[in-house]
C-alpha cells in the first residue's frame, strides 16, 4: 500500500542557554493543519514524548546474530589461520612451503580484495537497507499529529507492529498559544529530535511548532520539499485499524499506583526468564489490592496502594510484559496508571496520567503476534449495517465538534443509538475517527490523506469471506432475548454440510460482542483470541438484518 509524503523541509531544532525552538515539517499533500505554542510541562512533556519515541523504536523479535563480518574476516585470514595450524611441523622443507604459499595467498587475496571490494561494499549497504527498510522486519513511519480544539496528540507505531503508544496534550501545557487549525497531519520526525529533546529544562523556554509556512511556500520551488514515498505493507495500516477497534470493546478497568508499576518494572529488569511460561498475571478481588504474578518465579506483588473497586473477581493473564517498560520515564511524572484489559491473551492498555496529559500504551496479545494478527477485533464490534445517508450525518455531526459520544451525536440527530455506534464504527474501521479510551469519546482523526480501501482491509479475514457465504445460502436461524441491562442474549443454529454449529453471544448495549461461545473448531482452538467464528458473525449479521427490516428499535 503505497503512501505520499512531501515535506516543507526538515524538522528543524533551535537551541540556545535559554530558548529551544522546535518545528516539525507537516506533510504538504494533507489539508492544511498547524500548531504554535510554548511549552508549560516542559520536564513532564519531555519524558512523554521521549516514551513516545520508544515505542517508536521498538522492536523486541527475536533477530539472528549477523555473522556477515565474521565470515568475511575468516575468509581473509584462511592463509594465516592454515599456517598457524601447520605450524606444528617442523620440517623446514614443508616451513618454507608454507611460507611461500603464505605469501602467495596473501597476495591473491589482497589482488581479490581489490577487485571485489565494489561488491562487498554495495552487499552491506544492501544488508543495512534490509535491515532498516524491508517491511517485515524494520519499518518507521513518521507519527501522526492531530489538533483538536481541545488537545494535540500524537500516535505512533512500533518497528514490531505489537506496540501502540499515543500522547495526548491538553492546552494547559502550553504557556501561550500564539495559532493553531484543526486537523490532522503526518510530520517529519528526524533521529535527531529524540536527542534534542532531552535537552528541554524548566528554565529554558521551549516553542512547539507544527510549521504553519509548510502549506503557503510556493510548489514551483521543489527543493524546499522532501518527497517521500513508503511502500506500507497492509499489515501496519490494518493493525492500526485494530487498535482503534479494539479500544470501543468492553475491559476490565483498574488504577495502579505509579510504584506499583515501578515494581513490576524492577523485577523484569533484575530478572531474565530463561523458561515459560512468561506471563504476567493480574489477580483481582473486589474490594482487595491488586495483585501481580510475574510468572516463571512466581513471584507476587501485592499492590498496596492500587484496590481494585471492580463487582466481580478476574483472573487475566498478559504476555509481551518487557514492552512495558516502555513505562519506566513516565513514572516519576504520572499521577496513576490506568489499566484497561480485554482478557487473557488479548491486548491490554495502559493509560498514564500526567495531570494535562495522558500517555495510552497499547500492546498485542504477546510480542511475536501483532496487532494485525493478534485478534479481529473490528469484527468484535457494532457491525450494524448502516445507511450512506445515516453514516453522512453522523460524520458531519462529528466534524462540527471534532468529538462526541455516540449518545450525544444520536440525541442531536434524533437516530437510534444502534445506528450511530455502527456508523462510528465503521469510520473507525475505516481510519477516519478513533475512539478515545481516556475521555470516553470518538474524536475525528483521518490516517491517511485518501481513503483507505475499506474493503480490502477489511475481508482480509477469512472468518467474514465465510460468513457471507453462509449468509447467502440462508442456512442461519436465530432467537434473541432482551435483558435488563439493555444487552441482547443471541444463540442461533447454522447448518453445515456435516453438522448443524450452535452459537450464542452476548451483545452489550453498545453493539459490541462482551462474550460469545460455539462448538466449531474454529472456537474450539482459538475461543475469542482471534475474533468470532463465522458462524457467530453469520447469526449477528442476520439478525442485524431482520432488526433493520423491523425498524432498528431495541427497546
Amino acid at each position: 500500500m503505497l503512501f505520499n509524503y512531501r515535506f516543507s523541509g526538515n524538522t528543524n531544532v533551535t537551541s540556545s542557554a535559554y530558548q529551544t525552538g522546535m518545528s516539525f515539517a507537516p506533510d504538504t499533500l494533507r489539508e492544511s493543519a498547524w500548531f504554535v505554542g510554548k511549552l508549560n510541562k516542559k520536564i513532564a512533556f519531555r519524558e512523554a514524548i521521549s516514551a513516545l519515541h520508544d515505542v517508536v523504536v521498538s522492536d523486541l523479535r527475536f533477530k539472528p546474530k549477523d555473522k556477515t563480518a565474521y565470515k568475511e574476516w575468516v575468509a581473509q585470514n584462511e592463509a594465516m589461520i592454515l599456517a598457524d595450524y601447520m605450524a606444528g611441523y617442523d620440517a623446514s622443507l614443508a616451513n618454507n612451503r608454507i611460507e611461500a604459499l603464505k605469501t602467495e595467498l596473501v597476495a591473491v587475496r589482497a589482488e581479490k580484495e581489490k577487485i571485489m571490494a565494489p561488491f562487498y561494499k554495495a552487499r552491506q549497504h544492501y544488508y543495512n537497507y534490509l535491515y532498516s527498510n524491508d517491511r517485515d522486519a524494520w519499518i518507521v513511519l513518521d507519527p501522526v499529529i492531530t489538533i483538536h480544539p481541545d488537545e494535540l496528540f500524537f500516535e505512533c507505531f512500533s518497528q514490531d507492529e505489537s506496540t501502540y503508544g499515543k500522547l495526548g496534550c491538553n492546552y494547559n501545557v502550553f504557556t501561550a498559544i500564539d495559532d493553531y487549525k484543526c486537523g490532522t497531519t503526518n510530520v517529519d520526525y528526524s533521529r535527531e529530535l529524540y536527542e534534542e529533546f532531552q535537552k528541554i529544562r524548566d528554565y529554558k523556554e521551549t516553542e512547539l511548532k507544527v510549521d504553519p509556512t509548510g502549506f503557503t511556500v510556493a510548489t514551483t520551488d521543489e527543493e524546499q520539499y522532501k518527497e517521500v514515498k513508503i511502500d506500507l505493507p497492509e499489515s501496519w495500516v490494518r493493525g492500526f485499524l485494530q487498535v482503534s477497534s479494539a479500544m470501543t470493546l468492553p475491559t476490565i478497568r483498574f488504577d495502579l499506583h505509579p510504584m506499583d508499576v515501578y515494581s513490576i518494572c524492577l523485577l523484569l529488569r533484575r530478572f531474565k526468564e530463561k523458561r515459560g511460561p512468561r506471563s504476567l498475571r493480574y489477580v483481582l478481588d473486589p474490594g482487595q489490592p491488586v495483585k501481580v504474578i510475574l510468572e516463571p518465579w512466581g513471584k507476587e506483588i501485592i499492590c498496596a496502594r492500587s484496590v481494585y473497586t471492580g463487582n466481580s473477581r478476574h483472573e487475566v493473564r498478559t504476555w509481551g510484559r518487557r514492552r512495558l517498560l516502555i513505562l519506566e520515564r513516565l513514572i516519576p511524572v504520572a499521577k496513576k496508571f490506568t489499566v484497561h484489559l480485554l482478557g487473557t491473551g488479548l491486548p491490554a492498555f495502559y493509560i498514564a496520567d500526567l495531570g494535562d496529559m495522558n500517555f495510552t500504551l497499547g500492546l498485542s496479545g504477546w510480542t511475536n503476534n501483532d496487532w494485525s494478527h493478534a485478534g479481529n477485533f473490528d469484527l468484535l464490534a457494532p457491525r450494524m449495517t448502516v445507511e450512506d445517508e445515516v453514516k453522512q450525518k453522523v460524520m458531519q455531526a462529528l466534524r462540527k465538534d471534532w468529538m462526541s459520544t455516540s449518545q450525544k451525536i444520536a440525541a442531536d440527530l434524533t437516530l437510534d443509538n444502534a445506528q450511530v455506534a455502527g456508523a462510528l464504527s465503521a469510520y473507525t474501521q475505516a481510519g477516519r475517527v478513533i475512539y478515545d479510551l481516556n475521555s470516553k469519546l470518538y474524536r475525528l482523526r483521518e490516517l491517511s490523506r485518501e481513503p483507505l480501501p475499506f474493503e480490502q482491509l477489511r475481508f482480509n479475514n477469512p472468518q467474514e469471506e465465510l460468513a457471507e457465504e453462509i449468509l447467502q445460502k440462508q442456512e442461519v436461524k436465530f432467537a434473541s432475548q432482551s435483558l435488563p441491562d439493555q444487552s441482547i442474549e443471541l444463540k442461533g443454529t447454522v447448518k453445515g454440510k456435516k453438522k448443524t454449529f450452535n452459537p450464542a453471544m452476548l451483545i452489550d448495549a453498545d453493539e459490541r460482542i462482551k462474550s460469545a461461545h460455539c462448538d466449531c473448531s474454529f472456537y474450539i482452538e482459538n475461543k475469542l483470541y482471534k475474533g468470532p467464528c463465522e458462524h457467530m458473525l453469520a447469526v449477528r449479521q442476520a439478525f442485524n438484518k431482520i432488526r433493520m427490516v423491523e425498524g432498528g428499535d431495541r427497546q
